[in-house]
């Protein structure tokens, strides 16, 4: 892990059981409050573990009724200050997945946006936000949003392309191979290896 930031060395399974009680004792009245203690956490951090706590804190089961778009600058400060997969691939995949998920029409126009980003880290956000979406994923949007960046020579880019790919490809493995075919010119091999992984040539 490539980090300037210490880690005390906490598994993440034990991270996680032992901050969720904790975590009962912190209200969460309101949006406003959720938002603040998130933040504050975050932006406090002196060991990586403590930005993991933030993340863990941002999706509580009672903050489910705050993930909507406004939620949406939150996270946008975590994903360019974090810029780091370990924190992006979280947030992309389970908070602003979510949120796209439940209020589709903003968030398509958000997720088009950070697709032509000059931050890699909402790039990648735009791509990875649909994984685990399965059947409802919406292809228009991720081929648009994996688009601006289907020749970057970013690793980070093409890794996130394929990865996506090779998720909806467990739904669907003839589109994915359709696709990397019709595009096989512009996407990188290590894109091409990681979208087709598992899918068998019998399919």
């Amino acid at each position: 892990m490539k980090s300037a930031m210490p880690y005390h060395g906490v598994e993440a399974a034990l991270l996680e059981k032992t901050l969720k009680p904790l975590f009962g004792d912190v209200e969460l009245p309101d949006a406003n409050v959720w938002r603040d203690r998130v933040l504050e956490l975050w932006r406090g951090a002196k060991f990586r573990e403590e930005r993991y706590a933030a993340i863990l804190l941002s999706g509580d089961r009672r903050a489910a009724l705050f993930q909507v778009p406004r939620a949406m600058r939150m996270y946008e400060e975590m994903i360019v200050t974090g810029a780091w997969w370990d924190y992006v691939d979280v947030i992309a995949s389970r908070r602003v997945g979510a949120i796209l998920n439940r209020h589709p029409g903003p968030m398509k126009k958000s997720m088009l946006a950070w697709s032509k980003s000059d931050n890699l880290w909402k790039r990648r956000t735009s791509i990875l936000c649909q994984l685990g979406f399965k059947k409802e994923t919406d292809l228009d949007l991720l081929y648009a949003c994996i688009e601006p960046s289907i020749d970057s020579a970013e690793f980070f880019l093409r890794k996130a392309i394929g990865w996506a790919l090779r998720q909806y490809a467990w739904t669907d493995p003839s589109e994915v191979k359709r696709y990397v075919r019709q595009n096989e010119s512009k996407l990188s091999t290590l894109t091409k290896r990681e979208a087709l992984k598992n899918i068998s040539r019998g399919k």
